[in-house]
Order: C-alpha cells, then structure tokens, then sequence
C-alpha cells in the first residue's frame, strides 16, 4: 500500500554531537510524520568526551568510545551523509558539503563542537589538537604503537593546564608507563596555574600529575613548534615526539564565513536554541554561545540541552510552541587521574578516589548503553487468517535492499526460460549472459543491459551512485564502452518541493558517474511509489564481439576485482548490527566505479560482474556456458571487513537460502560465496600469465585484483578448497 502521509519538510541535523546523537534516539521512537531527516558529519562515528581520557589511558576500547552515527540514523530512519559541512546559505536555505551538491532544509540545526587547533607557528605541521576528539584519539593511537616499537621517544608536551590538558596529560603518561615505557610529559601553561578548578582540586591534580611524572610550565609563551620540539620564550626548548594541543575551545574556521551571528566564533543562540535573528536554524553543543546564559565548554550542557532541542525542532516543523533551555548555573565536574581514579569538583569540594572512577565509569556506560542499545522496533505479525501457504513462505528475515531483493535464479530460469520466439535480426544474443549483445554499424556491436535496486540506504546520492555502477557492471563485464543511459526512478511519496530537490541530486549525481564511465544519460521516467528505488538501462558499445560467460577454457584462472561479502553487511546494516565503520567502507567501495578494471580485462576469455546470485552463482554461470569445471580457492577470495564475522554470527541476505540452492558446491562450505552482491567486482576468466600481467596492472592504476580459483575441464558441481 502507498504511504499516505507525504513527506513535506527537510530537517537537517549538522554535526553528530551528543545532543543530535541524543535528538537521533528520540526521533527514532517517535518520528514525525511528513518530514524527512538528514545527519551531516565528516565520520560514521562520534566519540564520547567523556570517556576520551579513559580510553587513552587504556581503559577503554575504541568501539566503547564511539558513538553509532550509522546505527542510530538507521534506527532514526535519517540519511547519513559522511562529509563536511563547509557552509550554509540561509537565504537559499542550504547546507554546502565537501564532495558533493548543497543540501536543503526547512529546519536545521548545528552541533559540530569546537576544535583545539591553535594559531601558533608550526602547529599545524607538528601537533594535533585535542579536538576534534576523533582525529586526536586515532593520532595518539598510532603514536603509541610508535613508542611501544621503539620508532620514537616517550616525549610528549601538552600546550594547555587547564582540566582537558591535565586530564589528558595524566592519561598518556599513565599509558606509557603501563606499557613499559618512561614517560615524559610537559604540560606548558601560559598562566600561572593550573586553570579551570578551585584551590583545593587544584592541589589535589598537582599532587596526581607529579606521581605520573609530568612537568608543569607555568607562564610560558610558545613561540613556536617544530618537529621534535616545542620553542618556549625565555626557556630552553622542550623535546616533542608528539604535541597535542588543550588550550581553550576554537570555533571551526567555516562557520566564520558564513552571514550567522557570532560572538568570538561561536553561533550566537536565544533561550529556545534558535540562531539569533533565524526561526529555522538551531545551534547547540559547544559551537553555540547562549549570551542568555553563559556557560564553559562542557559537554553537560550539549546533553541537558537534548530533549528541549528535540522538542523545538518538532514544534519548528509543525508550528507548535518552543520551550526554553535553562542550563544549570554549577555542575559536577568528574576528572579522570590516569590510572583507575578520579577527582570529583563541586561547590568547592574535591574528593578523589578509586571509588569516584567507578562512579564514572557507571555515568558513561549509562550513557552509551542509552545510544547503543537501541530500543527493538515491534515488527508486524501475520494476521489470524491468512491464505494457505503464506506461515511457510513468509520471510525469516526482513527483506533486503539492493540485490538482496532479487528473485532467486531458479525461478528466473523457469519462468523466462530460454525462450521460443524468433530473435530480431540484429539480436546476436539474448536472455543468458550479462547484457544483450546487437549488431552495431560498420560491424561493430551494441550491448543491452538494465538493472534497478531498491534503496538499502536513506541517502539518494549515494543510493544513486552505487545503482549506477552496479548497472554500468554488466557493460564492463562485456568489454563494452559506455555509451548512453535511461534512468527509471521511484520517489516515495513527498511534496512537489521535495521532489524537485531529490530528482536534483539523483540526476546530478547521477550524471557525475556515467560521465566518468564516458557515458551520458539521455532521459528516464519517475513515478512516485512506497520506497525508493533507483535504476538504470544502459547501452554499451565494442568493435568486436563482446565477451561473454562461454569464452572460458580449461587452464584458465579466474581473477576478481573486489571483495564479497555486501550481501551480509547490508544485512546486518537492516538489523542494526553491522558496525559504523563497516558499513561506511563498504559503501565507500560499493560506489567506486569499475571503468579502469574493466579496461585492464577487456580480453579475457570470459567474464562477468559479481551481483546477486553470489560468487559462487557466477563462476557457476561459467562453468556452464563454457564447458569447464571451477575450483575456488577460499582463501584467496578477497572478503569485506566484518563480513565473515557477521556470517559467522548467524546474519545472512533474504536472498541466501535461494542462492545455495541454486549453485551447488562441494568441499570446505562458506556462506560468503553464496552472498548476493550490489556493484558487485568484475570476474575474469583468463591465462594464468595474463591474470598475472592483469593483476601488476590493476594495481599500477590503484584498483584491488585477486586471483581466486582455475578451471579444468569437465563438469559438475564447484569445488572449494
């Protein structure tokens, strides 16, 4: 049944912050109906402050550390955009994004947080900035590999005394030292003290601090950095393998390029977190300013501040009543001492102990706990009375997206069969192989193929590019040159606004990659349906025969150019189970077209591209349009990560059971070969030397080749060793 409820009106959430990852949850459980939810952030992930020292320290692992941007936009119904913001114009009401068109909104709302990267000399070649939080905490990981191998000196300076750069500085020291190393760290402070806390919490970190063996420079100006070194006025340079950076919260440079009122960088707000002057833009988190209430950089504040944004920006789409955010005027502050202790501040008041640490670690596992355990959607049960056959064929799985969706083989084969009506006569091959092959002019040869996914993901850019080259595959997988494309698209249902806007970047995205395979979109047809999907018929053209799935011969080797393994990701991605990171590799490599490949293998023997009936269905499709018998070397089939880890653990495509019907095997068995594949690789069969040759060039030209399996002559079932 259609959708009755159009989508109306654009909300986009800038930033993956702790109040938009919290927005995010609560959308999730109670979406507004009629409009349509973006999320920009340059990550799939966000990491939480407050575990960040814990996680430095060693405490934590970086999963523990990393808000599920992925997950939680899936759960939110929200696409998720990995990019970064670079600029809004209010008038056109647009976000402008790294890499790709404007995004429009109705609503939006900024959480990008602040960055600690400082105007000193040398900085940005020598040091990293404390945050964004992400970049630090993955430079500090490597640096930690480097000390523990020998690579570098246990020598770092931490520009900053206030509660971040101790904080910091006692985690990295309370790490080396765990790890066998000797630490030496400086903390340099322009004042005279340690900032941020009161006398008695002040002494209390002095005394941790010396116990860790870190130095504190007190009124020293930097002057410069260098590499190895921090240049302090007055004082003998201080050695530097690494220099992070802690001194006070910066504004992000772009936003102060944009028409948005500031205040020292920071977005200006009133009391309903509205940007001063705009009552369709939101700012909150520490790249806001509330000049009704002023208050430090403390990510308290962005997560009291969640359930007032969530209700304004409703009550901004429906036109309903905003609240006022009033934050609390005093909070607790809990500092992590290195090791497993903390300090806690209030009211003058500082305590410290195991016990504290503890505490705090409950507070922060509460939190994430509330991020990552998402709430389980009820899922509709069949009715009392259904029709016979309906309890054995409903599915066990939800059905997938891309070609997780297709009809199994077998019954494409039954169904279409090969078909007894005569064939045109410029019609050289039909029903069978990956496209139609037609008699071109001056003896040359056209090729026919078309192909549509129903969207996996909520972003129609991306959704549009990886449809586009997983259509463009069965060109490639000919031989052929691109030549012209048709577009068949589905809409939900949405305003004639929306429409406009989705149809704009679907086509201009779009048109980016077929222009790239050196091929142009003539025209289309879009109708507006229950969910979106996209699709495109293309035309492809070669001076000679085009290849095929029956050129391959004994001895040959077959050679693929991308892993497997989408099926279950994409999967798992449904259930809210495939990992941030996972998820955003493999789309990254699903959407990366194949042109250079498939220009490398344009004399194979045979060849084909790796879409929904698995490896295993098209080394199969062949065997048997060429006569041979393959074997597959499991081990050298390139897999995507946390693929076999989620196979193993039970997740699979609706499209699986049919598959490994269908292409039957013999020897060491792996759901994985199975595995129906979007934009799938280009499969090869060709001479050993030529594979060979094929691999050194693939790799020349940056592209992934592997030779997995040869074939031998005879028959009968694939054998995997």
């Amino acid at each position: 049944m259609l959708n009755t409820v159009p989508y109306t009106r654009d909300l986009v959430l800038v930033g993956g912050g702790h109040a938009h990852a919290l927005v995010l949850r609560k959308w999730g459980m109670d979406p507004l109906p009629g409009a349509r939810l973006t999320v920009i952030n340059p990550g799939p992930t966000a990491p939480y402050t407050g575990m960040l020292p814990g996680h430095i320290a060693g405490h934590y692992s970086r999963d523990t550390l990393e808000i599920d941007l992925v997950r939680l936009a899936r759960f939110a119904g929200a696409r998720l955009i990995l990019s970064h913001a670079t600029g809004i114009d209010r008038k056109a009401g647009v976000v402008h994004v790294e890499g790709r068109g404007p995004v429009a909104y109705d609503v939006a709302s900024i959480d990008i947080g602040i960055t600690a990267r400082m105007d000193i000399i040398g900085f940005a070649e020598h040091a990293v900035g404390a945050k964004p939080l992400d970049v630090y905490a993955q430079t500090w990981r490597v640096f930690l590999e480097t000390v523990q191998s020998g690579t570098k000196p246990a020598k770092i300076v931490v520009i900053g005394g206030g509660v971040a750069g101790c904080e910091l500085a006692m985690a990295m020291a309370f790490a080396l030292r765990n790890s066998g190393a000797t630490p030496q760290v400086t903390v340099i402070e322009a004042g005279p003290e340690i900032s941020g806390v009161g006398p008695q919490a002040r002494s209390k970190l002095h005394i941790a601090m010396t116990d860790l063996g870190i130095t504190i420079l007190p009124n020293a100006q930097i002057t410069e950095i260098r590499a190895g070194e921090v240049v302090i006025a007055g004082h003998p340079p201080v050695e530097a393998a690494l220099c992070v950076g802690a001194a006070g919260a910066f504004p992000h440079g772009w936003i102060a390029q944009t028409d948005l009122p500031l205040h020292e960088g920071f977005i200006l707000t009133d009391p309903e977190l509205r940007v001063q002057g705009d009552a369709t833009l939101f700012a909150v988190g520490d790249c806001a300013h509330m000049p009704f209430a002023p208050r430090p950089k403390a990510g308290v504040f962005a997560v009291r501040a969640a359930p007032v944004l969530h209700h304004n920006l409703r009550a901004a789409l429906t036109g309903g009543p905003l609240k006022p955010f009033r934050p609390q005027k005093s909070y607790l502050k809990l500092i992590s001492l290195g090791g497993k202790s903390a300090m806690a501040e209030k009211y003058g008041f500082a305590p410290s102990a195991p016990l504290l640490w503890q505490w705090k670690d409950r507070i922060d596992r509460a939190f994430m706990a509330k991020l990552d355990q998402l709430p389980v959607m009820e899922t509709s049960a069949l009715p009392k009375v259904v029709a016979g056959g309906v309890a054995d064929d409903a599915q066990s799985v939800p059905l997938c997206g891309g070609c997780g969706a297709k009809v199994g083989g077998a019954v494409l084969g039954r169904a279409i069969g090969t078909g007894t009506a005569p064939l045109h006569a410029d019609v050289i091959a039909g029903p069978g192989d990956d496209a139609a092959i037609l008699r071109g002019p001056n003896g040359s040869f056209q090729v026919l193929s078309t192909d549509h996914l129903r969207a996996f993901i909520e972003d129609p850019v991306q959704m549009t590019c990886i449809a586009a080259v997983h259509a463009l595959g069965d060109v490639w997988a000919m031989g052929a040159a691109p030549q012209v494309a048709l577009s068949t698209i589905i809409l939900p249902r949405m305003s004639a606004g929306l429409q406009e806007r989705t149809l704009r970047e679907i086509n201009d995205a779009a048109r980016a990659v077929f222009e790239v395979a050196g091929a142009t979109i003539v025209g289309g047809h879009t109708t507006m349906g229950a969910e979106l999907t996209i699709g495109f018929t293309v035309t492809g053209i070669r001076p000679d025969m085009p290849i095929t799935v029956a050129g391959a011969i004994a001895g040959d080797v077959l050679l693929l150019t991308r892993p497997i393994g989408s099926g279950v990701i994409l999967a798992a991605h449904m259930a809210g189970k495939a990992p941030a990171r996972i998820v955003a590799r493999t789309l990254a490599m699903m959407e990366q077209p194949q042109h250079i490949a498939a220009g490398i293998l344009k004399n194979a023997h045979a060849m084909t591209d790796v879409t929904g009936f698995g490896l295993a269905g098209h080394v199969q499709a062949i065997c048997a349009a060429s006569g041979v018998q393959a074997e597959i070397w499991r081990d050298k089939v390139p897999v995507y990560e946390g693929a076999r880890e989620l196979s193993d653990a039970g997740v699979f495509s609706s499209l699986l059971a049919a598959n490994t019907a269908d292409a039957l095997t013999t020897g060491l068995p792996d759901p994985l070969l199975h595995d129906p594949q979007t934009a799938g690789g280009l499969l090869a069969a060709l001479p050993r030397d030529a594979a060979e040759t094929a691999l050194e060039a693939l790799r020349d030209q940056g592209c992934e080749g592997h030779i997995i399996g040869a074939l031998s002559a005879g028959s009968g079932p694939i054998r995997v060793s």
